[in-house]
Formats: C-alpha cells, structure tokens, sequence
C-alpha cells in the first residue's frame, strides 16, 4: 500500500467536496488522463474545469472508503445531486507517478446522471 499515494487522493476529493478547485491543481500532472462514462479528455486545465462544472452542481461530496496498491489509489464516494437525481455512489481509480494524479477513471451509474447534468459538467 502506499500511503503518500492514498493521502493525496484523499485530500484531493476532500477539496472536491469543498468545492475548493484551486487546491486541487497542486495533485494533478500537467497531462493527467480523465475517462468517465459521459467524457475522456486530458490535460490539467480540461479537468479542473469540468471538476468546476462538477461542483457547482452537487449539493455535498462524501468519501465512503479508499484503498491503495502500488500506484493507484480507489476513492469510494457518494456524490448527492439536487432532485430528481439524488445521491449517486461511484468510485475514482486513480494513477500516480511521482506524488502527481495522471490519470482519473470513473465509475458510476451513468443512467442516474441525467443528459442536463452531463452537458452542464463538459460543456
């Protein structure tokens, strides 16, 4: 397990939750690969604001459990969205090369998320 590795990404979705985005551009790798069931993109910039987009929609972020193998760490999280959404479980795998965050894949329902929801992220 490592440690470092399960801190960072415990801090970086406590700043998610806080809705604190510039706390979380100091986690990332400047070419940071993000894949979900709605978007891939990559590059700092493009995350950070889609995780923006991300948290001026959900109404509170909680981490449920995480786990860490060599370099990748697992966020276990709710994510509560206003009605009619609600709350969706998901989970974040996260890689790691040198204390940075270079790659984020989501897994979640992507069914509960609505068309509106996703436009309004990765607009």
């Amino acid at each position: 397990m490592n440690k470092n590795n399960m801190s960072i990404a415990e801090a970086y979705y406590t700043s998610v939750g806080e809705k604190n985005i510039e706390a979380l551009e100091k986690y990332l790798h400047a070419d940071v690969q993000f894949i979900g069931p709605f978007e891939k993109m990559m590059g700092k910039q493009a995350v950070l604001e889609a995780t923006k987009n991300f948290t001026a929609i959900i109404e509170a972020f909680k981490i449920r459990a995480k786990f860490s193998f060599d370099d990748q760490t697992m966020v276990v999280y709710n994510a509560d969205f206003p009605e009619p959404i609600g709350s969706v479980r998901g989970a974040s795998l996260m890689t790691f090369q040198k204390g940075l965050i270079t790659k984020i894949e989501l897994f979640y329902d992507s069914h509960l998320v609505q068309q509106q929801v996703k436009d309004e992220i990765f607009s």
